[in-house]
């Protein structure tokens, strides 16, 4: 009896520790910083607050960064269900490469990977004359901004959604193909419903990632302020330019749209429930 009320104590020391240490990391690192980006954005009163979040220019940012959030979560949607059921459902020669690939913008700079892209579809590479011909612009454009941020975007949903088609196997899959279900319809009604919180997780963490991105888009956007420039960067503008109400204030719009689509994804999980 004393045993196991010696061991119960060092439970609940061990417990209010971890829990203190997990509180005092959080407000470190994300509450206090919180706070101060609300208490400057808010320091020169919300009318100054509101002309900031209102401006042009700002508009014309949180559009692009929308526009780039789409279009990464698409084509990152599609190329991560397909690279999950390839790497988890065949067995080919280079699956292991493919694999380590996609973990690729992962590993480098997204400035390098910025590089990577205006060396390829810049003025000196061999691509740019077709590119000019067909009147396609990449670099200082907004077809660069959403190729950069789908670069830096796209192992996330895959690199969700494989570990657990690895753990579900291919029992049931194999199961419904006898019975005469097809490819599609397995899919939905078999398959989908095991990974869809891994692939709801994905979706979340692509589109915060998205939203967020600066190092590969400040290299392929050029700055151009009220064409190329996502959030991020006309946080950076604002700031690099001392006006950090501003700043603060637009900086206070990315968080708003991370909470919406954590909210979203609560929403979601709740119904599936």
């Amino acid at each position: 009896m004393d045993n196991t009320s010696q061991i119960k104590k060092e439970n609940r020391l061990v417990k209010w520790l971890l829990i203190g240490v997990c509180a005092v990391f959080l407000a470190v690192m994300l509450v206090l910083p919180l706070i101060y980006i609300i208490y400057t954005s808010l320091a020169a009163g919300f009318q100054k607050f509101f002309s900031e979040i209102t401006d042009p220019y700002t508009i014309k940012a949180m559009k692009l960064t929308i526009i780039a959030t789409v279009w990464a979560l698409a084509v990152n949607t599609i190329f991560g269900l397909c690279a999950a059921w390839c790497l988890t459902r065949f067995e080919f020669k280079g699956k292991k490469v493919i694999s380590a690939l996609i973990d690729l913008p992962l590993t480098i700079s997204p400035v390098i990977a910025g590089l990577v892209f205006l060396l390829t579809y810049g003025r000196q590479s061999i691509l740019y004359p077709l590119l000019d011909r067909l009147g396609v612009s990449i670099i200082f454009a907004v077809p660069g901004v959403v190729l950069a941020t789908i670069f830096v975007t796209f192992p996330y949903i895959a690199r969700e959604v494989i570990p657990v088609l690895n753990s579900l196997g291919t029992d049931e899959e194999e199961a419904a193909a006898l019975m005469g279900m097809k490819g599609f319809t397995i899919f939905r009604k078999i398959t989908f419903p095991h990974i869809r919180f891994a692939f709801l997780f994905g979706i979340v963490l692509c589109s915060a990632r998205a939203m967020g991105e600066f190092g590969a888009v400040s290299v392929l956007s050029g700055h151009l302020k009220g064409l190329t420039n996502t959030l991020p960067l006309h946080v950076e503008m604002l700031y690099q330019g001392y006006d950090f109400t501003g700043a603060f204030a637009v900086s206070s719009l990315l968080i708003l749209m991370a909470i919406v689509i954590l909210i979203l994804r609560n929403i979601f999980e709740k119904k599936d429930v």
